[in-house]
């Protein structure tokens, strides 16, 4: 099982959906990697190819198999908008340590809805867990 840090480097997207009639999206994206949730900034006036160049750690403490990306449009005088999401398979990631810039599918309503662009790299545990210090057979 692994056990370490995974980072996401949040690089853009491409193709999204223009959900404000005057103006342009005001894009984000929340992360969720179990129950750890990051937001990225919220780029106003980007529209629909935001560059963020933002990166976010999640710490792995199992063989939990996805990320998932939701990317909203913040608006101010109602609910935000709700733009896609992408899941994106982990299983390579904590084999091989790294994952270059990729362009993975935004969908929404089983609808392709445009690209979001990420680099990933996981950074196993070092050490043995028997020498984690827990001293859990010390009672």
């Amino acid at each position: 099982m692994p056990r370490g840090t995974l980072e996401v480097v949040l690089i853009s997207a491409k193709g999204l959906e223009d959900t404000d009639f005057f103006g342009k999206i005001d894009p984000y994206v929340i992360l969720t990697y179990r129950s750890q949730e990051h937001k990225s900034t919220v780029l106003e006036g980007a529209g629909t190819k935001p560059q963020w160049n933002e990166s976010f750690l999640f710490t792995v403490i199992d063989s939990a198999s996805e990320l998932n990306l939701r990317i909203m449009d913040k608006d101010n005088l109602s609910d935000d908008d709700y733009l896609g999401e992408a899941t994106i398979p982990l299983h390579a990631v904590f084999a091989e340590g790294s994952y270059p810039e990729t362009s993975y599918n935004v969908v929404k309503d089983e609808k392709f809805c445009g690209e979001i662009k990420v680099a990933l790299n996981f950074t196993p545990e070092s050490g043995d867990d028997d020498d984690c210090g827990c001293g859990e057979q010390d009672f």
